[in-house]
């Protein structure tokens, strides 16, 4: 793994923006992206730039249940709303949180991923180690699948819904053995309450308890992280 420390998000969104860019460069053709605030300054530096990404596909790691396309929260509103809507792609796809087949919709996913192998992968990663909504206790040879999110998760994203009441508590995300496959990962954290989550990610035991442990077996990972982020490691 190599370890990049920077002192604040914005610094941290360029740095991941030149390691993208250095991907598209040498022939990235599918991208697989992730959500939430951590990644949002990456997006910035995404839409400020001049790079043309009309040939690449991007795969989306996960999307709640229950949530159409066009309420705010979903994280297909999200991807319009921080980069789409600025910069054109190939093709996009993203989990299909409406769906009333969810193991129809899985299978769909995993053929997606199978047709479009994952060049460069952006993670963040959950104060309890998990990557995607793979949660404690996943199998490292899971592909996409229906999530129950715990209430450590749940809680964290409650800061998006008017109350946590609203917040979904399940979703549809790529497993573990899809984001392994990507050639190269990029993963991101700021902020002291993911400290912990990054030292056991970097020096911990390989364990299924801490699902982003398994990045020490991948061949290509840079962890990108904040003074706070990184300050066990």
């Amino acid at each position: 793994m190599e370890i990049i420390k920077v002192v604040n998000p914005q610094m941290g969104g360029k740095k991941a923006f030149e390691l993208f860019k250095a991907s598209i460069e040498s022939g990235a053709e599918t991208i697989g992206l992730a959500t939430g605030s951590t990644p949002i300054t990456f997006y910035e530096a995404v839409i400020n730039s001049d790079i043309d990404l009309s040939h690449v596909t991007s795969v989306n790691l996960d999307e709640y249940v229950g949530l159409s396309r066009e309420n705010k929260q979903s994280y297909a509103y999200f991807m319009n709303d921080q980069l789409f809507k600025y910069k054109k792609l190939k093709a996009s796809y993203l989990p299909n949180g409406e769906t009333d087949d969810i193991d129809k919709e899985t299978s769909r996913y995993n053929d997606i991923l199978a047709r479009h192998p994952i060049d460069f992968q952006i993670l963040g990663i959950g104060s309890n180690g998990h990557i995607g909504f793979n949660e404690p206790g996943t199998s490292f040879d899971s592909t996409t699948q229906l999530v129950k999110l715990t209430p450590s998760t749940i809680e964290a994203n409650a800061r998006f819904f008017d109350t946590i009441d609203e917040v979904p508590t399940e979703a549809i995300s790529m497993g573990i053995a899809n984001i392994m496959a990507a050639k190269r990962i990029v993963l991101i954290a700021y902020g002291e309450t993911k400290a912990e989550a990054i030292y056991n990610t970097v020096h911990g035991s390989v364990t299924e308890q801490v699902p982003a442990s398994i990045l020490q077996r991948h061949p290509n990972v840079t962890i990108i992280v904040d003074e706070a982020a990184g300050k066990l490691i």
